[in-house]
């Protein structure tokens, strides 16, 4: 699980900014789910960048990296001096029951800090420290000590140590280099035909096939039924017509139909609603994260969704029931009747909400909703909309206005 989340110089991002998602109200090692607002280009993308860069960093710095490319960070643009100031990149998170720290200092150049720590028995443990190209590892780290000599000839100096280790199996650091790599799901890298690839799959798989099927019944869109079918014999020499031309290839083989209540027929995917095709989308990823207990990031989350079905998502990870593996749930969203309660059916408590907001300066900050001590019973959805909290764009009826009618002006 994410417990939390740091960077500094990354896009929009300029002064570091801390992103928790540890509990204020309650126990746990950090709360299932986490809601991300803003107003449009105020930085929530940004955030969820600088998360995947890490993870990218993490994956490709050692095997993908150019030994002289340097290291393909964005720093802040507006501020010509943050060329010149390296990046930083921290998270905290609980791998296989154990709490690590991990995080990395960039420059457009080289690696200038990097370290690695563990929690076991809530007593720090360090695995390796890096400053100024020397690595130095923990005294209780033996796997990783006795290999360093053949460790240091294989870190460059735009190479993190931890892509190094982890390529040359070294155990102490293999749950932090999974976590960051495996169970850091980004949703906004799947390409339509990746989703709908996946779809398939799970409609394939007899265990999974149920489970996907009823969350688009239950989802009250008309649909009663979902099955893979052959292509035609026509769309196979389509594919093959484009691939000779150069054109996006076709799945060759199966595609997926929807059966609808009181239909003659089956539709195809492209037959269907915008709602629809964003919640088929994103069940495998959902389903996915659920069974693995992986944290799920999504940009936008509620694209094409009525809240009420959101909320329905929500809940999903909220629950013990349904989310035994402690999957996380973190995404972007505008959606607001979301921060509505009802009683006591909140669907995102206080510690659940963060806002993003980008200042006069073009730089984007970041605030959670709890920092505003929300009174009990209060409308924080009210409140949100009407600018008390960060996150809302600063709209004037009459500005919107006089953008049109001065072209009328004599």
């Amino acid at each position: 699980m994410l417990r939390s989340f740091r960077v500094a110089n990354h896009r929009s991002i300029r002064d570091e900014q801390e992103f928790l998602l540890l509990p204020v109200y309650g126990d746990g090692w950090a709360v299932p789910v986490t809601a991300v607002y803003g107003a449009n280009a105020a930085g929530k993308s940004n955030l969820f960048d600088a998360m995947d860069f890490m993870a990218s960093a993490v994956r490709d710095s050692f095997g993908r990296w150019t030994p002289d490319g340097g290291v393909p960070r964005r720093p802040f643009e507006l501020d010509p001096e943050a060329a010149a100031k390296p990046s930083g990149f921290v998270a905290e998170f609980v791998a296989e029951d154990v709490r690590f720290t991990y995080g990395f200092v960039v420059d457009s150049r080289i690696v200038r800090e990097e370290w690695l720590y563990s929690y076991p028995e809530k007593r720090k443990r360090v695995i390796f420290e890096r400053e100024d190209g020397a690595i130095k590892v923990g005294s209780t780290v033996g796997d990783l000590r006795g290999k360093m000599d053949v460790l240091k000839a294989l870190v460059r100096p735009n190479a993190l140590f931890l892509s190094v280790a982890a390529q040359s199996n070294v155990g102490p650091v293999a749950p932090a280099h999974r976590f960051l790599v495996e169970n850091l799901a980004f949703r906004a890298r799947s390409s339509r035909q990746q989703d709908l690839d996946r779809v398939t799959r799970v409609l394939g798989d007899p265990a999974a096939r149920d489970r996907l099927v009823n969350l688009v019944r239950c989802a009250d869109m008309g649909i009663v039924g979902i099955e893979v079918s052959p292509r035609s014999r026509a769309e196979v020499m389509l594919r093959d017509l484009l691939v000779r031309e150069g054109g996006p290839a076709l799945p060759i083989s199966e595609e997926i139909r929807f059966a609808h209540a009181g239909g003659a027929r089956t539709l195809s995917f492209d037959d269907q609603s915008a709602g629809t095709q964003s919640w088929v989308r994103l069940l495998p990823a959902v389903l996915d994260a659920l069974d693995e207990g992986r944290t799920l990031l999504v940009d936008e989350l509620d694209t094409s969704l009525h809240p009420l079905l959101t909320a329905q998502l929500i809940r999903l990870f909220q629950k013990a029931e349904t989310n035994p593996r402690h999957a996380q749930l973190v995404f972007t969203t505008h959606e607001a009747s979301l921060l509505r309660s009802a009683q006591d059916d909140e669907v995102l408590r206080r510690d659940q909400v963060w806002f993003v907001e980008k200042g006069a300066d073009g730089a984007s900050r970041l605030s959670s909703l709890a920092e505003f001590r929300p009174r009990k019973g209060e409308s924080a959805e009210r409140r949100y909309l009407s600018g008390s909290y960060d996150g809302v764009p600063m709209l004037f009826e009459r500005e919107f206005e006089d953008s049109l009618l001065s072209r009328y002006a004599s």
